[in-house]
């Protein structure tokens, strides 16, 4: 059994995690607006609320533009993220595949990451990216668990 390839892969902030981050803020803005209009709720709730899609809309803003970037890493047994000169190893999750956009979780000790990862900022190691991501367990973990077929 092969394991998936070493690879390493730069991460940063993401154009298409912004558009859609935009989108779903201006659908909660147009949300906000029709029922304003709809139900003629009071002017503080009506203020609240904008308030409220405004402070979400920032910290979205916030957030993507704090991402940091660095380089996520898979070295054959281990996945890896280096950003302004700090190293962490830990798991992977895919929380969301798109084909050309992965939304990653990555739990290192102390350190949960979520990295949208895109096609476009490295086509040449797309697919041995997608490869490790999807790589079964190593095969020592393998051999120390058992399955019950080969059980006694």
């Amino acid at each position: 059994m092969h394991s998936a390839p070493s690879v390493s892969y730069p991460v940063g902030r993401s154009r298409f995690a912004a558009t859609l981050l935009l989108v779903i803020w201006l659908l909660g803005a147009a949300g906000v607006a029709l029922w304003s209009v709809q139900v003629r709720a009071p002017g503080w709730q009506v203020g609240a609320s904008a308030a409220l899609v405004l402070l979400a809309g920032l910290c979205a803003a916030r957030n993507w533009w704090r991402a940091p970037p660095g380089d996520f890493s898979w070295d054959g047994e281990n996945w890896n993220w280096s950003a302004a000169g700090q190293e962490a190893a830990g798991s992977l999750e895919v929380g969301l595949d798109l084909q050309r956009w992965l939304l990653l979780r990555f739990t290192g000790g102390k350190v949960v990451r979520w990295l949208w990862l895109e096609r476009a900022r490295h086509p040449e190691r797309w697919e041995d990216l997608r490869r490790a991501v999807y790589s079964r367990a190593r095969p020592q973990a393998l051999r120390q668990e058992q399955s019950p077929a080969v059980k006694p």
